[in-house]
């Protein structure tokens, strides 16, 4: 890559706008349901699937879940994504509402662990 590439690949990247959001984690196999919220809607699975692969997550319900039925039985869900243009201290809380809005539609459990991405507990569904 030249450099003159270089350079503007990187700043198209530092000039990305990260869209938050809602999501949902799904496990086929058991049918548990965790309902998350994260300033970075597009970055959220990655990240989620990569500390959950090395043991290193923060949601033991989740974790053991991933241990017991396996990666390929996760499904991620983007549930909402909120508009670009909300200032930074009201997409914040917004983003509380809208996932206790979520939480309460899906049934899914209070929250299980706090950080950058906050995950909601789980729900199992009965068909």
């Amino acid at each position: 890559m030249r450099a003159q590439d270089r350079k503007a690949a990187v700043d198209a990247y530092k000039k990305r706008r990260s869209i938050a959001g809602i999501y949902a984690l799904r496990c086929a196999a058991s049918g548990q349901l965790w309902v998350g919220r994260t300033q970075n809607l597009d970055a959220v699975e990655n990240r989620i699937r990569f500390t959950l692969r090395f043991g290193s997550h923060s949601s033991r319900s989740l974790s053991e879940a991933w241990s017991a039925h396996g990666e390929e039985n996760f499904a991620f869900e983007p549930l909402e994504r909120l508009e670009e243009e909300e200032p930074s201290h009201f997409r914040d809380l917004l983003l509380e509402e809208r996932a206790a809005f979520w939480r309460a539609k899906l049934g899914a459990g209070p929250s299980t662990y706090r950080g950058a991405s906050v995950l909601y507990g789980f729900r199992m569904i009965t068909s």
